[in-house]
């Protein structure tokens, strides 16, 4: 099976806090991981990395085989707007556009956008009756299912999720990853998700845990 991500020997170091020390991980069409590990230790700076928002000290990062921690800033740009889906903590949805317009952003941006596609996702998520408000207008949950809406219009080969259920009920997160679990199947993309649920972590196809900046399997922990 060709795997979608390939990260070898990654090392990232802010000053002389070594964050991330020597980490390697793959991840094939329509493989799903769960990535856990306590506050502060490298979890979000892997995913940062991953998604080309920031470059690594050391390691290789690859992308469908594309090498993409050597991109300048403008290519790595369009790589997460055409092949990356990106469901961060803060929700980064833009406020002057409704629920509707940030659901269809990045999809547009990059020339994929499916109108069908945007209302599917606004059906599954709970969100076709708020498609004219603004973020404003919106609680945390919802935005979150906005921005997890947006993630996933363009239909990305790589889908990086930071605690994506982290402001909606059981319930709700439930739902939000039984969709994106049903959208790798469908589209044979790769999730990779940050998650403190162990129950959550269960359902993906297999479990990493990250501390003091190295990788183990949850049985050596």
């Amino acid at each position: 099976m060709s795997k979608v991500l390939e990260i070898e020997r990654l090392s990232k170091a802010y000053g002389t806090v070594a964050v991330l020390r020597d980490v390697s991980l793959a991840l094939a069409h329509g493989q799903t991981l769960a990535l856990t590990g306590e506050s502060g230790s490298g979890k979000s700076t892997l995913m940062h990395l991953a998604a080309a928002l920031d470059t690594p000290d050391q390691g290789s990062i690859r992308l469908s085989g594309q090498e993409i921690s050597g991109l300048d800033d403008a290519a790595r740009a369009a790589l997460r707007r055409d092949r990356i889906g990106l469901v961060f903590q803060q929700f980064n949805l833009i406020p002057s556009l409704s629920v509707a317009q940030n659901i269809a952003f990045q999809a547009r941006l990059g020339g994929h956008h499916d109108p069908a596609r945007d209302a599917m996702l606004a059906r599954r998520l709970g969100l076709s009756e708020m498609l004219g408000r603004y973020p404003e207008e919106l609680s945390g949950g919802q935005q979150q299912r906005v921005a997890i809406a947006r993630a996933l219009a363009h239909a990305p080969m790589l889908i990086l999720a930071d605690e994506p259920t982290g402001n909606l009920d059981e319930a709700t997160g439930d739902a939000v990853l039984d969709l994106m679990l049903e959208l790798v199947g469908e589209t044979g993309a790769a999730l990779m998700m940050v998650t403190h649920s162990t129950r959550l972590a269960a359902r993906l196809d297999r479990r990493l845990h990250l501390s003091r900046g190295q990788l183990s399997a949850p049985n050596a922990v």
